[in-house]
């Protein structure tokens, strides 16, 4: 599988299906969202690695088209039942802690069809907006 790029960067899209996308796009162009988590063990494979500190990625909407660009400032990797109050705000998808956080998200990811356990891995990627287009 080949990774897609424009201009050398990879794209990256937020969320499940057309709704969740605006939504999440939204809060990015807003200001509020600075924060995205991915499984690790599901989302990210040989051919994709996980983000790094400085790597700019294309953000793409729901007709996989360029909305902006986005700088990653900070990467934690770490277990699921760790994922902390500071990054569940960063991520801005209207949790306010990481209890709530772990709840959101493993009724998104099991929805998905993934397994959360408290030991499974989550990437925690910090970025800001460099532009929207």
């Amino acid at each position: 599988m080949t990774v897609e790029r424009i201009d050398g960067h990879r794209l990256i899209e937020f969320g499940d299906g057309a709704e969740m996308r605006d939504r999440l796009l939204d809060f990015v162009f807003n200001g509020n969202k600075r924060a995205t988590a991915g499984m690790l063990e599901y989302d990210y494979d040989e051919d994709e690695p996980v983000e790094s500190v400085g790597e700019i990625f294309i953000l793409v909407g729901n007709e996989n088209q360029p909305v902006g660009k986005i700088q990653i400032t900070r990467v934690d990797v770490v277990r699921f039942d760790d994922v902390s109050d500071e990054f569940a705000l960063a991520e801005a998808e209207g949790d306010l802690s990481g209890d709530d956080f772990r709840n959101s998200h493993r009724a998104f990811w099991e929805g998905c069809g993934y397994e959360v356990k408290p030991e499974s891995m989550v990437v925690c990627a910090y970025f800001e907006l460099l532009e929207k287009y």
